[in-house]
């Protein structure tokens, strides 16, 4: 007898059982506009023209990172998926625009099909937090490409706006306020540096300064913001947001802010969760170097005029959010701090 796909490591009966597992997990997702369900060629989605009438499409795309390793060396991946939906629709937000889907593309060297559900699921629960559809997805068995036990995860997100609601920054001046959204920690961004500095300690690890075991902080998952800041977008007052990703708040900031134009932050506003001075400390980490790296407890930024911010900081509070004046849009470049 002659070779087959599953002598090559494929797998096509555990690749049907995972498909059938995840049927039920996108429905919990479905949101008007979806048109059919998964099992296409390609996913359906009917924009309501009514709603948006001079529609503008806004798309974004992400992976998690090396977070990944994270969830090999602690064999949970019900979180990740939330992740990388995160990394997606809260880019999409910034631009002013409702997440309408997304679509995920999951990379495995075997087929596990209670893991792949698991990872989905968490797909599932980041596009509910989103009040957007999981409107399809790929998943590839790429046995001898990755170890039996790992895989990647990526995925994009289609939000819209309407072409005078579009937020871009050009309508930022000078004295405009900076408030900020907390985050439940590293969000996806930074993992390679903390592993390199984390990487004598047991992820079972409880430091003071934690007072949890360092993997469940670590592994925790992306803040999504779409629920809070969305309702705000209508009321006019919102200049232009950030989402701090990868870059911290030194890169991140400067890429909403027409030329010109800078921010002065006062690194006392916020409390810095414990896990940033942590990683400071054991790495020796130059200060510089953490706010150009991480959010610092930071995960998205609203700007404000000035006279709006107190109507802004009332709509978050009762929206569930502690937000935070951070500060100013001053003359000049980049980001500076006091």
């Amino acid at each position: 007898m002659g070779y087959s796909y599953r002598d090559a490591g494929v797998d096509i009966a555990a690749g049907n059982e995972a498909a059938a597992k995840l049927k039920p997990i996108a429905a919990r997702t479905l949101r008007p506009g979806v048109l059919g369900g998964l099992g296409g060629f390609g996913g359906l989605f009917s924009l309501d023209t009514r709603k948006y009438p001079d529609p503008v499409l806004v798309s974004g795309t992400d992976g998690v990172g090396t977070k990944l390793r994270l969830a090999f060396q602690m064999d949970r991946h019900t979180t990740i998926g939330q992740d990388a939906v995160a990394m997606c629709v809260n880019d999409v937000l910034v631009q002013g625009a409702e997440p309408l889907f997304f679509l995920d593309y999951l990379a495995v060297g075997r087929v596990v099909p209670e893991r792949i559900a698991g990872i989905v699921s968490g797909v599932a629960d980041g596009c509910r937090e989103a009040g957007c559809a999981l409107l399809g997805g790929e998943t590839a068995e790429m046995p001898g490409f990755y170890a039996p036990d790992e895989y990647d995860i990526a995925g994009f997100a289609v939000g819209v706006v309407n072409r005078d609601r579009l937020l871009d920054g050009q309508g930022i001046e000078a004295g405009d306020v900076l408030i900020g959204l907390k985050s439940s920690g590293l969000h996806s961004n930074g993992y390679s540096l903390t592993r390199k500095i984390l990487e004598p300690y047991p992820l079972s690890t409880v430091f003071p300064e934690l007072g949890e075991p360092l993997g469940e902080v670590l592994l925790r998952p992306t803040r999504i913001y779409v629920k809070t800041v969305l309702p705000l977008l209508g009321s006019g007052k919102i200049r232009g947001m950030v989402h701090i990703t990868g870059g911290g708040l030194t890169e991140n900031i400067p890429r909403v802010l027409p030329q010109g134009l800078g921010v002065e932050i006062d690194r006392g506003a916020w409390p810095v969760p414990g896990v940033f001075g942590l990683l400071q400390k054991l790495g020796e980490v130059e200060e510089a170097e953490m706010y150009r790296t991480y959010n610092m407890g930071v995960g998205f930024i609203l700007l404000v005029h000035p006279e709006d911010s107190e109507d802004v900081l009332s709509l978050l509070r009762r929206g569930g959010e502690a937000p935070v004046i951070l500060g100013r849009v001053e003359p000049g470049e980049g980001v500076s701090y006091r």
